[in-house]
């Protein structure tokens, strides 16, 4: 097997594995319990803290753990939404101003308004439109053919009523690395209350974060994406910032998301973290001469388009590891249930919907006709992978491109 598919997960690294089974078999002890036992997964907690804190630049207790991604995400929207709720009422209270008995409070009346992208990740898509159904407005940016968007955009669409700024870090389907720092910076220069979201789990461990704690107020990484376990993320809230509780129960995580720890995933996360950050260097010069070497035997196929910014060696504008092509003439679908029989794990830039494909929403963003984005792979690289390994995928894909054009003559 050969597998070109870790934007959607990645193996286990053998640190994460080796630091978590521990806490799997003799250290089971419940991180809120008083006894030695307990303890020990205590600190081991907040160890993985420290690690994860490390990796942007943040302090320990900046860091929450969550279920993944996608809850850091929803945390994230859904909590600055109610904090700039308790904001509005809290001012209408100091006010003195009351609504007049039957009639709708002045904190229900106002939705507030929120920025995000067209090209984020359905995790901030789908809470985005959850919020809309509670009266928020939102503003969904639209990229450039490259899939940037710039600090420009932004501020012209803040409003009076702006509570929040989404950006992702690196874009899951084409690797755009986003201004975010530069964003974030223009963002609080304009207006200190707006509270800056990023969604970090694609860039997370894979390129420097180092010092994102210093722009950002709110910052979503997850566990598997970076060869820790499934079922372990992270939000980076700064310290200061009023957030309520997103789990309500116990007082795990300072209260702000109850439940019982799950030790060993959070240990697991916290040593591929620190695994991650260490060795980033060079992992990212191995993955972006990966990535090199296989576009440019991919680019002998007649008809591809690379998605997304590319120049070679570059690793500052698109994740070392990522590539995303639409080739013209195939289906990707089919491309890759034929790259399957191979042996080679990839994917497409496609989702199926009910039985109809429907072309990426990213794509579409960056202006790819619906007939080129029906054609889109992504090979998405680790250290893991062998130069040998991405030029073999590289002529299967050129044999597969070529039946399929035959069979599409018909």
């Amino acid at each position: 097997m050969i597998y070109l598919d870790n934007a959607a997960t990645t193996q286990i690294e053998e640190t994460a594995l080796g630091a978590m089974l521990p806490f799997l078999k003799g250290e089971y002890g419940n991180a809120s319990a008083v006894y030695e036992l307990a303890r020990n997964s205590k600190r081991a907690v907040f160890n993985a803290r420290k690690q994860c804190a490390a990796v942007i630049g943040a302090a320990p207790n900046e860091i929450f753990f969550t279920s993944g991604g996608t809850e850091s995400d929803n945390w994230a929207l859904i909590g600055a939404y109610e904090a700039w709720k308790k904001k509005q009422g809290e001012a209408c209270a100091v006010s003195g101003k009351a609504e007049a008995p039957g009639k709708t409070s002045v904190t229900e009346k106002a939705g507030g308004h929120i920025i995000t992208t067209a090209t984020e990740h359905h995790a901030i898509l789908r809470t985005a439109e959850y919020l809309e159904s509670l009266g928020v407005s939102v503003t969904y940016l639209v990229p450039d053919g490259e899939g940037f968007v710039n600090a420009s955009q932004v501020l012209e669409a803040v409003r009076e009523d702006t509570f929040l700024v989404s950006v992702m870090t690196a874009n899951n389907e084409i690797g755009t690395i986003e201004p975010v720092c530069e964003i974030a910076d223009a963002v609080h220069g304009v207006r200190k209350d707006i509270l800056f979201h990023t969604d970090a789990v694609q860039a997370f461990g894979q390129i420097h974060l180092d010092s994102f704690a210093e722009h950002v107020d709110l910052l979503s990484a997850s566990s598997h994406k970076l060869g820790g376990p499934k079922g372990v993320g992270m939000l980076y809230i700064k310290d200061g910032i009023k957030f309520g509780s997103f789990v309500r129960g116990g007082m795990q995580e300072s209260g702000r998301r109850a439940g019982t720890e799950n030790v060993a995933g959070i240990v697991g996360f916290g040593a591929a973290a620190e695994a991650s950050f260490a060795g980033i260097d060079a992992k990212i010069n191995k993955e972006t001469a990966l990535r090199d070497r296989m576009i440019a035997e991919l680019s002998n196929i007649t008809g591809v388009i690379i998605n997304g910014p590319y120049e070679k060696g570059d690793s500052a504008k698109r994740l070392p590891g990522n590539i995303s092509v639409c080739i013209k003439g195939i289906e990707g679908e089919s491309a890759l249930i034929m790259l399957d029989r191979e042996g080679i794990c990839a994917s497409s830039g496609s989702a199926c919907t009910s039985g109809a494909r429907e072309p990426s929403h990213v794509l579409k963003a960056i202006g790819r006709a619906d007939d080129e984005a029906k054609g889109s792979l992504r090979f998405t690289l680790s250290h893991h992978n062998t130069g040998e390994e991405t030029d073999r995928a590289a002529a299967v894909l050129a044999e597969i491109v070529s039946k399929l054009r035959g069979r599409n003559r018909f």
